[in-house]
């Protein structure tokens, strides 16, 4: 049987790119799906069964403060223009069977981070989004 602790991906080696901008100083990224349900209820069953009635795309980008980011965007959307981005995710381990890319379309972000930090600490900042469609570009197979 093969060793497969080695294979394991590390975070160490993932990138993201929002609107085709390397976001160099990324410390941290996740994206999902959450599953609305709905509960449904059948004659002659106790248990409460459920329904998929809709799909929330929900994730964050975590960056070491460098610099200001997302400032034309948040003062865009303060004049009334809803800006979507796209963003693509990859990780890509040398040591793993291959890597992976994924792109989440219309991507809204959720907020403006203005200013945060606290003395003795490295300064990052969080930017939260929504985003309603992925396409999976690169996929690592089983081997």
């Amino acid at each position: 049987m093969a060793m497969l602790d080695q294979r394991v991906i590390s975070g160490t080696w993932g990138e993201v790119w929002v609107d085709g901008e390397l976001w160099a100083e990324l410390s941290a990224f996740q994206a999902k799906f959450a599953f609305n349900k709905t509960d449904v209820n059948l004659c002659g069953e106790m248990a409460v069964g459920s329904k998929v009635t809709s799909i929330k795309g929900t994730g964050s980008i975590t960056v070491n403060k460098v610099y200001t980011r997302n400032v034309s965007r948040a003062d865009q959307l303060m004049e009334g223009r809803d800006i979507r981005a796209t963003i693509v995710g990859k990780l890509a381990d040398p040591d793993a069977y291959g890597a992976e890319r994924v792109a989440l379309y219309n991507v809204s972000f959720d907020d403006e981070t203005i200013m945060d930090f606290q003395a003795g600490q490295v300064g990052k900042t969080t930017h939260p989004f929504t985003f309603t469609r992925r396409e999976w570009l690169d996929v690592i197979q089983a081997q």
